[in-house]
C-alpha cells in the first residue's frame, strides 16, 4: 500500500509545479523535442532557494534546465506579498496571486519548476532573528525539507549568503533555513510524519550563487570557489540563455523588472557552504545519466538510441523506441525516476504525434448544481497509431469508453452535458482558504504544501491506445473564446459559490455623524436562484435595506442596491457585512477577478465586509488636483474623506487649471512609471513656487523617470525603519504641520502594518 501512495504522490509532484491550463496551447518544434529526447539520457536535479519571487538567478535556471537539461526548481519561500504593484491596485493576498503566476510563466519560459513553502511575505525585515520569529521557523524548515526530499536536488544553490550580505532579513532567513534544511533532509528521524509519502533525502552539496556585489574579491581561484559560465548559445531554440533567462525575468512585471537581453560570456560563482566541496565543477562528484539507477542498462541503451537515430524531419518515426523505452522502464525498481521518466516520455509521445488536446467551456465559473457543457478535443497529428480509448473526469463522475481510432490529422470533438456536483472545492487559492498568522500561511493538507497553485477545477483525462501502448493525458478544463484583436484567448474554469456579493470600495471613512451611500452587486453563479441578502453592521449603527429578497433566473445575472449606513450616538468603527442566504446554505463572499495578459486570469474570493471607519477630522480646502501612479487608489481615500477629486491627466497640468485646487497630489511612485513627468514637472513646481500646496507621495530611487522633484536639491535614499512598532518622537511638536488642521499624536501611529518609513 505504501509504494501504490508514494507512486501517487510522485505523479502528483511532478505535475503541480506548472500549470496545466496554460500549457495547452504548447507545442514544440522538431528541435526542441530533440532536446527532451537528449534530456531522457539525463538524471540530474538542482534546486535554486531564495525568498521571494523576482529573488531566483533566472540565467542560472535556464542554463540548468536548458544547457544541463537538469530537472531544475525554484523554491521561493514566499510569494512576495509584502511587495508593490507597479500594474495595478492589487496587494498583499491580491499580489501575492499575481506574484505567484508570475513566477509560473517565467519557469514555463526558462525551463524550472516552482515550489513554495507557507511564509508570509510579511514585509521589509531587517534581521533574519526577526524573520524567523515571524514565520514559525520549525513549519517553514520542515516545509524547506518536504520540497528537498520531493525534488531529490544533488546540488542546493542558495541566492543569498547566510552572513547577513543579502540585505534583507528574508534573504538571509532564506539561506539560514537551506543550509539547516540540508542537514537534516537525509535524516529519516526528521520530520518523520513526511514519510508516508517521501523517502529521507540527503544532497551532495549546498553552494551559494555569489557575485561582487557581496565580495568584491570573490575569484575562481579561490578553493570554496567555483566559476562557470553560463552565456552559452543554445543552438536548438537560436538563443542564448542569458537571453532566455531576460525574457524569463520580464515575466516579474507587477515589480517593473523588464529586462533586456545580453549575448556573450556570462560568470557566475558558487560559494561552498557544506557537503561535499566541488573542485572543479559544481556539477560534480555524482552520476547523472542511467548509472545512478540500478538495473536500468536497457533504459540507457534505448535512450542512446534514440538520440542517435531522432529525424528532425519526422519525429513521428521515433514512436516505436520510445515506446520501448516506456516498457523498460517499468523494470526498474527506482520508483522516484520511473515515475519521472515516464511522465518525460509521455509529453515527447505527445509532441511527436502532434497530439492536441483540449477540454472547453463557454464559462469562466461554475457552482455546485448547476449545469455545464463542455467539448473534448482531440487531434493525432502524427503517423502513428493511436486509439481514443476513453474520456473520463473525477471531478464530474464522468467515465466513458470510446474505442474508436484517431484518423490522421482529423479532428474529434464530443459535447457533455452534466452537473456540476456537491462536493468539489472551490477555486480559492488553497493558501488562503484558512486564515493565516503574520508570517505564516495555513495550510492543513500536507500533500498541497510547496505546490504553486490548485489543482485545475476540473481536468479531463484522455486515454489512448498509441500504437497499442496504454498513456493518458490530463487537460484542465478552460473557458475559450475569440477576441477580434486578440485572437484565440482561454482562461481557467473556476468552482465557486453560487453567488457572489461585492460591496463598493475598500472601506467607508465617517468624519462626522453624516450617512453616507454604498453599492452592493449581487451576481448568480446558477440558473435559479432564489434567496434573501443580509446586510448588517456594528452596534449604533443603521443600515437601509437589511434585508432584500431576491431572484435570479440566468447564470451570470447581476442585481444592484443602494444601501444607506448611518452611524448613530455612540457608534464606534467596525464592519458592515453582507450574506446571502439560500434554501441550502449560506454564502458571504466576493469576487476578486484577476485578469492581465501575461498570466492566466485568478479569482479570489474574500469575505463580503467593508470597514466602517469613525473618527473626527477636520478638513481644509475642497478640491485636489490628482496625478495617478502605480496600482494608486489614493484618490478614493480622499472622496471617502469628502473631498472633491479630479484626477488630471498632462494636458490639464497648466498654470492656469491648477490655480483653482487647494492642493495638488502626485500618485504612488508616479516618478517611477510616467514617461512624460519630466516634461510637465515644472508646471507643478510652478503651482508651489505661486503659492499652491504640492504633495509628492514616495517613489524609489530605482529608473526614476525625472531627477526634478522639489524645488531644492533632494536625493532619495534607500534608507528605511523597518520595526512597524519602533518609537515615534516629535522634533518640530509645535510646527504647523503636525497640529493644523489635525493634530498629529503618537496614537496615530498605533497598529502600524508594515516599514514606518522608507525611501527618505
Amino acid at each position: 500500500m505504501r509504494k501504490t501512495l508514494f507512486t501517487l504522490f510522485v505523479l502528483h509532484i511532478f505535475t503541480s509545479s506548472t500549470s496545466l491550463e496554460a500549457q495547452r496551447f504548447d507545442q514544440p518544434t522538431s528541435s526542441e523535442i530533440y532536446q527532451k529526447i537528449e534530456k531522457l539520457g539525463v538524471l540530474g536535479n538542482v534546486l535554486y532557494l531564495a525568498a521571494h519571487p523576482d529573488d531566483e538567478n533566472t540565467r542560472f535556471i535556464a542554463y540548468s534546465a536548458n544547457h544541463k537539461l537538469f530537472n531544475t526548481s525554484y523554491l521561493s519561500l514566499t510569494r512576495g506579498d509584502g511587495g508593490q504593484n507597479l500594474i495595478g491596485p492589487e496587494l498583499r493576498e491580491e499580489l501575492g496571486i499575481i506574484r505567484t503566476q508570475e513566477l509560473l510563466a517565467a519557469r514555463r519560459l526558462d525551463g524550472g519548476d516552482q515550489y513554495f513553502t507557507r511564509a508570509n511575505d510579511f514585509g521589509y525585515s531587517k534581521t533574519p532573528k526577526e524573520t524567523l520569529e515571524i514565520w514559525d521557523k520549525d513549519k517553514i524548515l520542515s516545509d524547506v525539507v518536504w520540497v528537498i526530499r520531493q525534488v531529490r536536488p544533488d546540488v542546493i544553490v542558495c541566492r543569498f549568503p547566510t552572513s547577513g550580505g543579502g540585505g534583507h532579513g528574508h534573504h538571509t532567513a532564506s539561506a539560514i533555513l537551506a543550509l539547516e534544511a540540508f542537514e537534516v533532509a537525509g535524516d529519516p528521524g526528521t520530520y518523520t510524519e513526511q514519510l508516508d509519502h517521501v523517502e529521507p533525502w540527503q544532497p551532495l552539496r549546498i553552494v551559494v550563487n555569489t557575485g561582487r556585489w557581496w565580495n568584491p574579491d570573490i575569484s575562481a581561484d579561490d578553493p570554496n570557489v567555483v566559476a562557470m559560465d553560463i552565456g552559452t548559445y543554445d543552438v536548438m531554440k537560436g538563443i542564448s540563455h542569458t537571453e532566455l533567462a531576460s525574457q524569463s525575468r520580464t515575466m516579474h512585471k507587477s515589480q517593473g523588472f523588464g529586462s533586456t537581453g545580453t549575448r556573450g560570456e556570462r560568470i557566475e560563482y558558487f560559494e561552498h557552504l557544506a557537503g561535499e566541496p566541488a573542485e572543479s565543477g559544481l556539477f560534480e562528484g555524482y552520476p547523472k545519466d542511467w548509472s545512478r539507477v540500478k538495473g536500468s542498462e536497457r533504459c540507457k541503451s534505448l535512450t542512446s538510441q534514440l538520440i542517435r537515430d531522432y529525424d528532425l524531419t519526422d519525429p513521428a518515426a521515433s514512436i516505436p523506441r520510445l515506446l520501448e523505452l516506456r516498457r523498460a522502464l517499468q523494470m526498474i525498481k527506482d520508483d522516484w525516476w520511473r515515475e519521472k521518466k515516464t511522465q518525460e516520455i509521455d509529453a515527447i509521445l505527445q509532441d511527436c504525434n502532434g497530439l492536441y488536446i483540449e477540454a472547453r467551456t463557454d464559462r469562466a465559473y461554475g457552482s455546485a448544481g448547476d449545469s455545464l457543457k463542455l467539448e473534448v478535443e482531440v487531434i493525432a497529428r502524427g503517423s502513428s497509431d493511436v486509439k481514443l480509448k476513453s474520456i473520463s473526469s473525477e471531478a464530474l463522475q464522468w467515465n466513458e469508453t470510446i474505442d474508436e481510432d484517431l484518423e490522421e490529422n482529423r479532428v474529434w470533438t464530443q459535447e457533455h452535458a452534466t452537473v456540476i456536483p456537491d462536493g468539489l472545492d472551490v477555486s480559492q487559492p488553497y493558501w488562503l482558504r484558512e486564515e493565516g498568522s503574520l508570517g505564516t500561511y495555513t495550510v492543513e493538507e500536507p500533500l498541497l504544501r510547496g505546490t504553486p497553485e490548485n489543482e485545475p477545477a476540473i481536468a479531463v483525462t484522455v486515454t489512448l491506445l498509441i500504437d497499442g501502448q496504454e498513456v493518458e493525458y490530463e487537460t484542465a478544463l478552460f473557458k475559450k473564446w475569440n477576441d477580434p484583436v486578440l485572437g484565440e484567448q482561454g482562461r481557467p474554469f473556476a468552482i465557486t459559490p453560487p453567488v457572489f456579493i461585492n460591496i463598493e470600495g475598500d472601506n467607508l471613512i465617517f468624519p462626522d455623524k453624516k450617512a453616507k451611500k454604498v453599492q452592493v452587486t449581487v451576481k448568480a453563479i446558477k440558473e435559479g436562484l432564489n434567496g434573501q441578502l443580509f446586510l448588517e453592521a456594528p452596534a449604533n449603527w443603521t443600515v437601509e435595506p437589511a434585508l432584500r429578497s431576491m431572484s435570479f433566473e440566468s447564470f451570470g445575472q447581476e442585481q444592484k442596491l443602494t444601501v444607506t449606513i448611518t452611524p448613530g450616538a455612540g457608534a464606534k468603527s467596525g464592519e458592515f457585512k453582507a450574506f446571502f442566504r439560500t434554501k441550502e446554505d449560506m454564502h458571504d463572499r466576493s469576487l476578486s477577478d484577476i485578469a492581465y495578459d501575461h498570466i492566466p486570469a485568478q479569482v479570489y474570493m474574500p469575505n463580503s465586509v467593508l470597514p466602517l471607519i469613525t473618527f473626527d477630522i477636520q478638513k481644509k480646502g475642497e478640491r485636489i488636483a490628482y496625478i495617478p501612479g502605480a496600482g494608486d487608489v489614493v484618490a478614493d481615500g480622499l472622496r471617502n474623506l469628502g473631498y472633491q477629486v479630479d484626477e488630471l491627466s498632462e494636458a490639464d497640468l497648466n498654470a492656469e487649471n491648477l490655480k483653482d485646487y487647494d492642493a495638488v497630489i502626485t500618485g504612488i511612485r508616479l516618478m517611477n512609471v510616467d514617461e512624460r513627468i519630466d516634461f510637465y514637472m515644472p508646471e507643478l513646481l510652478a503651482y508651489a513656487e505661486a503659492g499652491g500646496t504640492l504633495v509628492i507621495q514616495y517613489n524609489t530611487r530605482h529608473r526614476m523617470k525625472t531627477e526634478l522633484f522639489a524645488p531644492y536639491p533632494i536625493t532619495l535614499s534607500r534608507d528605511r525603519v523597518t520595526e512597524e512598532d519602533s518609537e515615534v518622537t516629535f522634533l518640530a511638536p509645535d510646527h504647523p504641520v503636525l497640529n493644523r488642521p489635525n493634530k498629529i499624536s503618537q496614537a496615530d501611529f498605533e497598529g502600524w502594518v508594515q516599514e514606518r518609513g522608507l525611501y527618505f
